[in-house]
């Protein structure tokens, strides 16, 4: 991989001179020039062999672009800009060709009351120190231990919140604080380094499944550079980047990379640009890993936690139950399915039984259009509660026995629908032995797509899908991610939805009616999530940290 990209980058490193760019791509190819040169800088670090062919020919490059005054004495007139120029300086000094007046002007740069004063966020401090550091140019501001306990990284993020910049944020707080994995950070007293890499694998499950190659590479870059090298998610991260490098070498970029008005109708010049850091985040991750110099040890655990649900569950369920007995039983039938479904997750049945008796008598004459109009998941449930208590209902049982007759007449039923026929067998109107058969003979039939992935849960958090993150925290809870970090950060960020009444949610309007009916959907999604994870994790539970 480090081969072919190194390779693919050399063929067209006339593109990162920015006196050959037009103007309007002068800014683009600045930046390209240094990522490239750092890109060599490391390898000469990393690797104590010379330089092959491909990295000399770039770092040629990279000096000669360097050696012009139109380049370097734009330092001295651009302080603000100047790590856009250091990083080069960096580049050329650890692979051995000192340039003393390009020291001077950077070193001038730096001590003239600017350029290494104003304020930065963070983890571009962090980039400041680590360049002058390669640099090897003395200053007085703080050491990186000392900012490093106001980064991103340090100050639990949540994961379904952040966006692609935080992320970048990130990468590069752990590339600075790790000296792109030659030292190991002094991390902030009460930080845990399992909680990095616990933050960087959630990180991962979200980039791959959006497929965006230049995060999974950053991301992990990360856990290389922190020694992590046995990860499941690691592995599939080499699996994806090694499937979309494409034959030539070069890795392509996520959308909006470059935009569009840039390229200007330049098929190749687009080819390049979009491409050109995802391949050298690709190369780095491969240098990273054949390094001897990279710190290796043990994947670090993080603690232990469990989402504290069981309080919440509880005032949400009695809002719940409270609220749709004033409401129609045939709209708010799923309302009631959950409340069932909640209170036998509590094991407080009683929780549900005044609106299982209620709704029981209110549709004991229903038409089959209202059962039918639910589906057999809320249904089921529905009929699960009445069940539990002892209590029935005239025509959802003459409904059950009609569906059940259905489906014995069938000769298979497709896996998707596996769950509705066991709900079935649940509540004994089929046989297991039938359903067995019936499952068995459409083993291969095509499986539903799932309705909720985790990729999604970023941009249902930015435009307030509570139902939508529900729903992702259900599905993950019932196949034993209760305790995964993405999915206690998605309850945490539901749990801080629920106001003091016990629904779920802020609808941000005024109309009264609006908002109960939109607060009911909304608990009623969170009461169903949250007692999946209730059931997944059992009682013992502690403060999500």
């Amino acid at each position: 991989m480090e081969t072919r990209a190194v390779a693919w980058l050399a063929a067209r490193r006339h593109l990162i001179d920015p006196a050959e760019a037009a103007s309007d791509r002068v800014l683009f190819a600045r930046k390209a020039l240094i990522e490239t040169a750092f890109l060599v800088g490391l390898r000469a670090r990393l690797d104590p062999e010379p330089l092959d062919d491909d990295y000399t020919a770039l770092l040629d490059q990279v000096e000669d672009i360097t050696a012009r005054p139109s380049y370097r004495e734009l330092i001295a007139r651009d302080e603000a800009a100047l790590l856009l120029y250091a990083g080069t300086y960096a580049a050329l000094r650890l692979c051995g060709r000192e340039d003393p007046e390009f020291r001077r002007v950077i070193t001038q740069a730096a001590a003239g009351g600017y350029a290494a004063a104003f304020e930065r966020i963070p983890y571009r401090q962090l980039d400041l120190l680590h360049t002058l550091e390669l640099c090897g140019i003395p200053h007085t501001l703080p050491a990186m231990d000392d900012v490093l306990p106001f980064t991103l990284l340090c100050n639990g993020p949540n994961v379904i919140k952040l966006t692609d910049r935080d992320i970048y944020a990130i990468t590069h707080t752990i590339f600075y604080v790790t000296d792109f994995g030659l030292r190991e950070p002094r991390w902030p007293r009460d930080f845990d380094p399992g909680t990095a890499v616990e933050l960087l694998e959630a990180l991962l499950v979200l980039t791959l499944d959006q497929e965006n190659a230049d995060l999974v590479g950053e991301l992990l870059c990360c856990l290389l550079c922190l020694g992590v090298r046995h990860s499941e998610e690691a592995r599939r991260a080499w699996q994806f980047l090694t499937a979309v490098q494409e034959a030539d070498g070069r890795v392509n970029g996520p959308p909006g990379v470059v935009h569009p008005g840039l390229a200007d109708g330049d098929d190749t010049y687009r080819h390049w640009a979009t491409g050109y850091h995802t391949t050298i985040v690709a190369a780095l991750a491969a240098l990273l890993d054949r390094s001897p110099k990279v710190v290796r040890g043990p994947r670090p655990s993080a603690p232990k936690t469990r989402p504290a649900v069981e309080q919440p569950l509880r005032r949400a369920v009695t809002w719940l139950a409270g609220t749709s007995l004033r409401h129609d039983p045939a709209t708010c039938l799923p309302a009631a399915a959950a409340v069932a479904y909640a209170a036998a997750a509590l094991g407080e049945p009683e929780l549900a039984r005044p609106l299982l008796l209620d709704f029981s008598a209110r549709l004991a004459d229903a038409d089959v259009a209202v059962w039918q109009g639910h589906g057999m998941e809320v249904v089921g449930e529905f009929a699960s509660g009445l069940r539990a208590h002892g209590i029935t209902c005239s025509s959802l049982d003459m409904f059950l026995k009609s569906t059940a007759a259905a489906v014995e007449l069938m000769e298979t039923v497709p896996p998707q629908a596996a769950h509705n026929v066991q709900r079935l067998v649940g509540l004994g109107l089929i046989s297991p032995r039938r359903a067995a058969a019936l499952m068995d003979a459409g083993a291969g039939a095509p499986h539903a797509a799932p309705g909720t992935a985790a990729a999604d849960l970023p941009e249902a958090w930015k435009n307030y899908r509570l139902g939508h993150i529900a729903a992702l925290v259900r599905d993950s809870a019932l196949a034993g991610r209760a305790q995964h970090r993405i999915t206690r950060d998605a309850v945490a960020f539901l749990l801080a939805q629920q106001s003091s009444c016990g629904a779920f949610g802020r609808p941000a309007c005024d109309d009264p009616d609006v908002r109960e009916r939109t607060m009911l959907s909304w608990t009623q999604s969170a009461v169903t999530a949250l007692a999946a994870v209730h059931t997944a994790c059992g009682t013992v539970l502690t403060a999500p940290q």
